[in-house]
């Protein structure tokens, strides 16, 4: 009954004997709970049988314990009365939500940071700052915290992966959970709603009794889905919850490159993690946390401890201890002497070292002994000035040091090592373009080919699903905080985003211009979306054309960007070939409603999409109120269907542009701004019936403001009646 109910148990255990008894327990352990994991939280109070119910005051350690316990199993009847008395979630329901935390490279940046030296990092586990920061008799102190800071390169993430690594072999007797931070990743890797939920996960996963904290979310059982949208304050919620019911478990969390995130999200996740230790101190609860950044932007906490690298003894000696390994010029006077002027030269700055001791060792490899200290003196010294060297050392390929370059900046997500090859080779070589032969073309080559167009400066991840990334985070601060490529070369300086993302579409149209008929049978993506035979065609053009996919996803996208940055896109629009495109986008197209007729107008495309700065300039951007045969009607309610505010504000705006301030036309537009610009009534459900009118719809969700807009600009009839003789008016009544 108790599983089928999912009650909420949490047993208290006498953790003293008595001397009665020869210093043994009244009740022993194994009677004392009832041995239910998955819904059973167990805990000891510090007091013998006779005395466990007995406290000092409400501050005491042990009734706090027990107080702790109570707020949860309260707070879960409150929000089942919230809810209507529902029943607790099943353990389904709760397998759905858990799953629903996850998404893909959850765990990518971890295993993309290369592992710490064998001589490295050691430093840390004897360091004063770490050994307090576990020392659960200084809680008080430091409310669990400890923060590691460092310069761009300094190695902070190596250092973490090692402890990180360390501390799930030696603490055995805690629950250990992490999240590193990736900037050259996806959306959830570089987002605190993506942290809280991979915490979440975690934290779940390795106490099953916590999934209960599931119940406080008042989920209806027709919403409770293996997609579901997680808030940042609902995982917040979750997460409190779950820490606040550990008991006597101990979780220690590693959160790596907060600097790797924005900051107003940082700032709020501080204060949240500030909010959880207080709590955490107050109920006994040991839980501890381990953050690392750059020393910007500064972010001060009432309570914890922090750790520079620069100048710590340890940091310095790991260098030391990697040059003595890893610079192979052998052990002579003069190469000893290259080792320490190296060590000096580098301020502290492992990734610095890493490539100088790269380039160093080529020299040594090509005979060049008597030239290594004078190449040494010539690298700049700033981490910076050395990828400008590296990247104007010599000038062969430029055109696809670029082009690589603008890739792995500006694509809309992580490309895989097949799809930059062949996006590369679409900007400088587009004669060459046709299907993909991996026999003629193996994967070894290609990574070849990515590792020389970058000049090192990309590197490929070791995770399973492979990726191309800059070697790090400071090769991209280079480049776009500093326009390291425009003042290398000038042709670059003016507009390097708007020109860039303008060479990008080029790619993608290059790549959907290929004649793909002889290799794909395009007649079956006739078949449904879900079905085997369209699964496999998109699995088939993926693999012969692993680039098609993302161009045809991407061609518009990286278009509006160049345009919302003074790059025209006027000759772009009118010669698109809009059939061409929809045909490949029906074909990688998952599901049969997202799919286009082939008469739909691009412009529909572009409301669909968002792509505001493309509509300002579409020679038809007034049709918006033209109803197509699509899901949403006209492009105008698929803008609002799809949430897509930028592309709705452009149409409307382009209604108002020649009109006076004091004009009718104007001042509705106004009192939309004002009233309804927040009051979406549409969602993406919504589907246009070709039987009713625009204004019935206006109509019927109370868009007064739109409707008077259609009305008043011409592009309606108030009277228009629908296919049963119903007019606007009866709609709104």
């Amino acid at each position: 009954m108790a599983h089928e109910q999912n009650w909420i148990i949490h047993s208290f255990q006498e953790q003293l004997g008595v001397t009665l008894l020869g210093g043994h327990k009244v009740v022993e352990d194994t009677s004392s709970y009832l041995n239910l994991p998955a819904i059973e939280v167990s805990e000891h109070i510090g007091r013998n049988h006779m005395d466990m119910c007995r406290f000092t005051g409400p501050n005491d350690v042990e009734y706090r314990k027990i107080a702790s316990a109570l707020r949860r199993i309260t707070s879960s009847v409150f929000s089942q009365l919230k809810r209507g008395g529902k029943l607790p979630l099943n353990e389904e329901q709760k397998r759905m939500l858990l799953d629903s935390l996850r998404f893909d490279q959850i765990d990518a940046r971890q295993m993309t940071i290369k592992n710490a030296h064998a001589k490295t990092c050691k430093w840390l586990l004897k360091n004063d700052q770490y050994v307090d920061w576990l020392d659960a008799t200084k809680l008080d102190e430091h409310h669990g915290f400890l923060w590691i800071k460092g310069k761009p390169g300094t190695g902070k993430s190596t250092l973490m992966k090692f402890a990180l690594a360390n501390a799930r072999k030696a603490m055995k007797d805690r629950t250990v959970i992490s999240f590193f931070f990736n900037a050259r990743g996806e959306g959830l890797e570089k987002s605190t709603i993506g942290t809280y939920q991979s915490l979440l996960l975690q934290l779940l996963e390795r106490f099953p009794a916590l999934q209960c904290v599931f119940d406080s979310l008042g989920l209806s059982t027709s919403s409770i889905r293996i997609d579901h949208q997680w808030s940042v304050e609902s995982l917040k919620t979750l997460l409190e919850q779950a820490i606040q019911s550990l008991g006597e478990s101990s979780v220690v969390c590693f959160i790596d490159a907060l600097d790797e995130c924005e900051e107003r999200q940082i700032r709020d996740m501080i204060s949240f993690f500030e909010h959880i230790g207080e709590l955490a101190v107050s109920a006994n609860i040991r839980f501890q946390v381990c953050f690392s950044s750059r020393h910007y932007p500064h972010i001060t906490i009432r309570k914890g401890l922090g750790l520079v690298l620069e100048g710590q003894e340890g940091h310095d000696q790991d260098i030391a201890n990697y040059l003595d390994s890893e610079l192979k010029i052998g052990h002579t006077k003069i190469a000893e002497q290259i080792r320490i002027e190296l060590q000096e030269k580098a301020s502290g700055i492992f990734m610095w070292v890493i490539l100088v001791v790269g380039i160093l060792n080529k020299e040594y490899d090509g005979g060049r002994m008597h030239a290594l200290r004078r190449r040494l003196r010539e690298i700049p010294g700033d981490l910076h000035e050395l990828f400008r060297d590296i990247l104007t050392r010599d000038s062969n390929n430029r055109d696809e040091l670029v082009l690589c370059v603008q890739w792995v900046l500006f694509s809309r997500q992580p490309l895989n090592p097949e799809q930059l090859y062949f996006a590369i080779l679409s900007g400088v070589d587009p004669e060459a373009l046709s299907k993909w032969d991996p026999n003629e073309t193996p994967l070894d080559v290609i990574k070849r080919f990515i590792l020389d167009s970058s000049k090192g400066l990309a590197e490929i991840t070791t995770s399973k699903v492979q990726k191309v990334q800059f070697i790090h985070e400071s090769v991209k601060d280079f480049l776009l905080k500093e326009n390291g490529l425009g003042n290398i070369w000038p042709d670059l300086k003016s507009n390097f985003l708007g020109q860039s993302h303008d060479q990008l579409k080029h790619c993608c149209l290059n790549y959907i211009n290929i004649d793909v008929s002889p290799h794909l049978e395009l007649n079956k993506s006739h078949s449904k979306a879900s079905s085997q035979e369209a699964a496999a065609l998109r699995k088939s053009a993926t693999a012969t054309f692993p680039f098609l996919e993302y161009a045809v996803r991407n061609v518009l996208y990286h278009a509006d960007i160049a345009a919302g940055n003074s790059v025209a896109q006027e000759n772009f629009i009118q010669s698109f070939p809009l059939p061409d495109w929809i045909r490949l986008n029906n074909l990688f197209e998952k599901h049969e409603v997202r799919r286009h007729k082939q008469n739909v107008s691009l412009l529909y495309i572009l409301a669909e999409g968002n792509m505001s700065n493309l509509i300002k300039v579409h020679p038809s951007i007034l049709s918006c109120f033209e109803v197509e045969e699509e899901r949403y009607g006209p492009p105008l309610f698929a803008a609002l269907a799809t949430g897509s505010e930028e592309a709705f504000r452009a149409f409307m705006e382009a209604h108002v542009v020649n009109q006076s301030p004091e004009s009718r036309l104007y001042n509705l537009w106004r009192q939309y701004c004002q009233d309804e610009g927040s009051q979406r009534k549409f969602g993406r459900d919504f589907k246009f019936s070709q039987r009713r009118t625009v204004l019935s719809y206006l109509a019927e969700l109370n868009y007064k403001v739109i409707l008077a807009f259609a009305l008043e600009t011409g592009k309606a009839d108030v009277d228009s009646k629908d296919t049963d003789g119903r007019t606007p008016l009866s709609w709104a009544a």
